[in-house]
């Protein structure tokens, strides 16, 4: 019966996931610079962070948030502070020679707790996201769905949101993919911080429609 409504909340999600954002940007950066268990545990705190707007969406304080102004200035002001911070110092990135043994040194100096924290706080301070599901849970799913039956919806998105970063973070700390791009040195990282400082510039500037 709910069945065409969750194929057409499956497909809205694909396309907004595998849109770049600044979730992607902090997995790869994170899967790139510090290995694969960082960049899977960054993924793991983004696929968290959907909870969080699941929640709110079902509860309804999303609906309350997109009709706030300054509580939806705090959140995108908190939230492009965040992408600045980590970009500035993505910014400061400093010339290391590449070679594998530094490669596995790095690896080992993120720690999972930071790794996940770092994901989680990116796509949970989203305004874009909050404004996503909002969006999702009012005008695609139908407010006659059962609770239950939304809450299960809320699993997947968070599920294949974990699982489509995790691909990413796989991808991205190969160990031929990293090798090459620590041949670009601290480029790599400088440019990556400037994406994280345009997006949080960009989100910065978004105004409530």
């Amino acid at each position: 019966m709910y069945l065409a409504e969750f194929l057409t909340v499956v497909l809205i999600h694909l396309l907004a996931v595998a849109s770049p954002g600044p979730d992607f940007a902090v997995v790869v950066r994170e899967s790139v610079t510090h290995g694969r268990r960082a960049g899977t545990w960054t993924a793991l705190g983004v696929g968290t962070a959907i909870f969080l707007h699941v929640g709110y969406s079902l509860l309804g304080i999303g609906l309350i948030v997109s009709q706030s102004i300054v509580l939806f200035n705090a959140l995108k002001w908190a939230a492009a502070a965040y992408l600045l911070y980590i970009g500035f110092k993505a910014l400061r990135a400093q010339p290391a020679k590449p070679t594998e043994d530094n490669l596995h040194k790095e690896a080992g100096e993120r720690t999972a707790r930071g790794a996940f924290v770092s994901g989680f706080v990116t796509n949970g301070l989203n305004p874009k996201a909050t404004l996503f599901f909002l969006s999702l849970f009012t005008v695609v799913i139908n407010p006659h769905t059962p609770l239950a039956i939304q809450a299960g919806y809320g699993v997947y998105l968070a599920v294949a949101t974990a699982a489509w970063f995790c691909m990413v973070a796989l991808l991205f700390s190969h160990q031929r993919v990293r090798a090459g791009f620590a041949r670009m040195g601290h480029w790599f990282d400088r440019t990556m911080g400037a994406l994280l400082v345009a997006i949080g510039v960009k989100l910065a500037l978004t105004e409530m429609r």
